[in-house]
């Protein structure tokens, strides 16, 4: 009944996930889109008419945009600051933020902490208990907003390239510690979900709070304080910057080669310096001046990246490189109780880990066939990454781990 109700949990929440995710993000895109490419007006005093009286001093519209889409016309316009009259109705845009990460920290509860032994911890990186490491994964988040918050409120808001690179240096810093206590995935994810709070604290802290003054002081007669909007859109310039390397640490479960690695730390950031790059290229590329080698630098980052992560016959202990020296080599049948006493409590037609009610993704291995036809996964799971038991809970030795090298490797010599 509990692995039932956990599998429902994790599945409706994952959906609302996504679902908010797509409104939250898609709405950030629109916006910054809008932002790159209003058609910009000069700020000057003949152009001000009485129909666009405002406490600006000229022309209070900062720019326009016409669009077409749906078959039909749009005309949009941004204000330096307000116009002069409250407009009903007004849009907000805040819900969006607020409900992904309610659902995402809820997802992250019902996948990672309620089963924290399977995909929190790794014997192999620390041995903390499970309360240690989710006690660390909420630290993650929560001192990540005070470290980021801190730095755009010093001084350093008036030098953004040092506040970007130090923004930077703390996530870093953050992967490269988590690394060394968390499994490879709940550290990626934990990046991720700290860089999750980071965008929404933004929203609820600063965006909308300023968006409240603005729309306050227009209520109230007064002239709207231009610096508060300033602040906001810096901090949604940084959530766009965000928004990239966060999707990546949301999927990167699913790809074991990126979290796997000794220095996987180091592989988030290099992968996320990439993707931001890509994400500066779609800002900048509408200015007439724009680095047209930001995009195909980022890009080789990534194929770099590629061939780093492409698997290799050696393993850290050189299981594999041994055993295809080998002239014989355990058979399938020979190799099936590994596979029964340390694999097939997850991987098979009847589970029997608690919280596992189907096969992952489908996979069993009940039968010597079955084995045989997940030959490579196998190998690259449990030898080359070893990310494979999860959390090594049926504690597969070295020893085990090297007799699959030698039986994947003698495969590997009958295969025509």
């Amino acid at each position: 009944m509990e692995a039932w109700l956990q599998q429902w949990l994790s599945l409706l929440l994952r959906w609302a996930h996504f679902i908010t995710g797509i409104a939250w993000i898609g709405a950030s895109f629109y916006f910054n889109w809008l932002e790159n490419h209003l058609q910009r007006r000069a700020q000057s005093t003949q152009d001000a008419s009485p129909a666009k009286a405002d406490p600006i001093a000229g022309d209070p519209i900062a720019g326009d945009l016409w669009a077409v889409h749906d078959g039909g016309f749009y005309y949009l316009q941004k204000y330096r600051v307000a116009p002069q009259h409250l407009p009903e109705p007004l849009h907000w845009f805040k819900y969006e933020a607020y409900f992904t990460w309610v659902t995402g920290l809820a997802l992250l509860i019902v996948v990672y902490y309620w089963d924290a032994r399977l995909f929190m911890l790794d014997p192999s990186v620390s041995g903390i208990s499970t309360a240690q490491a989710i006690a660390l994964g909420v630290s993650a988040m929560l001192v990540s907003w005070l470290v980021y918050d801190g730095l755009c409120r010093s001084r350093l808001r008036r030098h953004t390239a040092w506040q970007g690179a130090l923004i930077a240096a703390w996530f870093v810093l953050l992967a490269y510690v988590l690394s060394h206590y968390l499994s490879g995935r709940a550290a990626f994810i934990h990046v991720g979900a700290a860089m999750g709070t980071v965008m929404v604290a933004n929203v609820f802290f600063v965006i909308i709070p300023a968006q409240k003054e603005l729309v306050a002081a227009l209520a109230g007669g007064r002239t709207p304080d231009a610096s508060k909007g300033n602040d906001a859109l810096l901090r949604s310039r940084h959530n766009n910057y965000f928004t990239l390397p966060v999707l990546f640490m949301m999927i990167s479960s699913h790809y074991p080669a990126t979290y796997s690695g000794v220095n996987n730390w180091l592989f988030l950031a290099v992968f996320s310096l990439s993707v931001v790059g890509i994400r500066h290229w779609f800002n900048v590329r509408h200015l007439p001046q724009h680095s047209k080698w930001v995009l195909p630098a980022a890009v080789l980052v990534m194929f770099c990246l590629m061939l780093a992560s492409m698997p290799r016959q050696g393993t850290p202990s050189g299981v594999a490189g041994q055993a295809a020296g080998l002239t014989t080599a355990p058979t399938t049948l020979q190799i099936m109780p590994v596979i029964t006493a340390r694999c097939a409590g997850c991987h098979s037609g009847h589970p029997t880990v608690s919280g596992i009610t189907t096969a992952p993704l489908a996979i069993a291995f009940d039968t010597a066939d079955e084995v045989e036809a997940q030959a490579e996964r196998i190998f690259q799971a449990a030898v080359v990454n070893r990310t494979m038991p999860l959390g090594n809970l049926t504690t597969m030795s070295d020893a085990e781990r090297e007799q699959l090298a030698q039986w994947y490797a003698g495969l590997a010599k009958k295969t025509p």
